[in-house]
């Protein structure tokens, strides 16, 4: 089966050829880590994730790596405004580091909680400094990059074929209006974007910095640190090569991070940077864009506080094509919840018996992902399996196959009950479960323990509940208890 991927760069669906046979190396643009992300951002690593498994499917070795910026990203693509990292910093009372630490970490977390598989390599960008630098050197000494009192450009009029990606007219871009929100007057054209800012003018009190060749001639060195675009053009050098097979991220990065990334990476190391420019639409909310600045952003936790599974999310993502805009609302969060509670049930009434995968609906599960990575399509034949006449331990076979792309967790049945005193009830997944007396029994000894404020015995009780594989939590709402 061929693969076909609409590659931004042609504009059109491709032929998908490696440079390596079987092999594929993967870039995607991972977040800035100044605040939490929310759900829009988290349908962009969906979506990487659902191809990465796709090309893993169709028996691609996969190096996947992915990035987080935590320094030089600032509060506009176009260099322009304070850093996003210590605007983030200054407004939490944190440092630098203890901001970026923080949302990694939550970020990690919702990752997790997606089921997204984590990268070959995840990079973080204050770590690559010095190769940064040298990247910077190499695009002066070759007389691409100049340099002023405020920074170093890079001279776009100098780039072969600027506009390549975005299909633009140079002169509708703006890409690069200043070091700050002053505008660089000894900047040769508008459009010129920041490889290095220096610690001087608007960025004189910035926390991040590092030592640099760079300086007046009275200096040996000045201090200052990376634009953001330089940083994934290094990150992905070091670790897939000066020639990327695939590269992906927002469509909003086509227009200025992506197009700079080509420039610089091109005019540094002579060849071409990435073959295959895939890009993920955006998820908006009530028919509106999903922004901070807006405040309407929803996060995984929002998710879970509705009683909602994260997985019912993902479920939720995997119904629009990646390159589609997706529209988010509660409703529509209710009706995915649904969906994949009638999926664990059907799945539940297949037993634990598993068969032959089935050559038929593999061939069509296969035609989808091979074209373009259709994941509605892809879903649909799972359906397409459940009513079939295969056999029970065939449909199951055949299912726990396809969801090595959708990473829906098939293969464990899935409980969340609330219990409010003795009352249980179903949130989450519409599922009836029976628990067994012993365990039964336990959950009330301990609603009477904590009703009569006896902690000791109310958490020895839990110990012993968990110690038969349940997890406990208690919420407002009462006792949560997780099926093993």
């Amino acid at each position: 089966m061929v693969l076909k991927l609409f590659n931004t760069l042609g504009r059109k669906k491709q032929e998908f050829k490696p440079l390596k046979d079987g092999q594929v190396s993967f870039y995607y643009c991972g977040p800035t880590v100044y605040s939490q992300q929310h759900i829009g951002n988290l349908r962009g690593a969906v979506c990487a994730d659902s191809i990465r498994r796709s090309l893993e499917y169709l028996g691609y070795s996969v190096n996947f790596v992915s990035n987080y910026t935590d320094v030089g990203h600032l509060t506009s693509d176009e260099d322009e405004g304070e850093d996003k990292i210590e605007q983030g910093a200054k407004k939490e009372g944190l440092s630098p580091a203890d901001i970026t630490n923080k949302y990694i970490k939550i970020y990690e977390k919702d990752t997790e909680k997606l089921n997204i598989l984590p990268p070959t390599t995840r990079c973080r960008a204050t770590d690559y400094i010095k190769p940064m630098e040298e990247m910077v050197a190499t695009l002066l000494k070759k007389g691409f990059a100049y340099q002023t009192e405020l920074a170093i450009y890079f001279d776009v009029s100098k780039a072969n074929n600027y506009t390549q990606l975005s299909g633009q007219n140079l002169e509708d871009l703006k890409t690069g209006a200043g070091t700050g929100d002053v505008v660089d007057p000894q900047k040769k054209n508008q459009n010129d974007f920041v490889l290095w800012f220096f610690k001087t003018g608007v960025h004189a009190k910035a926390l991040q910095t590092w030592e640099s060749p760079w300086g007046e001639a009275c200096l040996p060195a000045r201090q200052g640190f990376p634009g953001w675009h330089i940083e994934c053009s290094v990150m992905a050098k070091k670790h897939l090569g000066e020639t990327l097979d695939i590269h992906m991220g927002g469509i909003e990065h086509i227009p200025i991070h992506h197009t700079n990334e080509i420039a610089q990476s091109e005019s540094a190391n002579g060849v071409k940077y990435v073959n295959y420019w895939l890009h993920n639409e955006h998820l908006g909310i009530d028919n509106t864009k999903m922004s901070k600045s807006l405040g309407n952003v929803v996060y995984v936790n929002n998710i879970e506080e509705k009683g909602f599974h994260p997985l019912a999310l993902r479920f939720f993502f995997l119904q629009a094509h990646y390159r589609s805009k997706q529209n988010f609302t509660w409703k529509a969060m209710e009706a995915a919840k649904n969906g994949l509670t009638h999926l664990d049930n059907q799945r539940a009434d297949l037993g634990d018996e598993v068969g032959k995968i089935s050559k038929e609906f593999k061939q069509k599960f296969i035609e989808k992902i091979s074209d373009d990575f259709n994941l509605p399509q892809a879903l649909a034949i799972v359906s397409e399996v459940l009513k079939s006449d295969l056999s029970k331990a065939d449909k199951l076979a055949t299912i726990l196959d396809f969801d090595k792309v959708l990473g829906l967790n098939l293969k464990q049945k899935r409980f969340n009950l609330f219990t409010k005193t003795t009352k249980f009830i179903t949130k989450g997944y519409d599922v009836e479960m029976t628990l067994n007396n012993k365990i039964s029994n336990l959950l009330k000894e301990r609603d009477a323990a904590r009703k009569n404020k006896d902690w000791a015995e109310s958490d020895r009780i839990r110990d012993e509940i968990e110690s038969q594989g349940y997890t406990v939590k208690d919420t407002p709402d009462g006792t949560q208890i997780f099926n093993p």
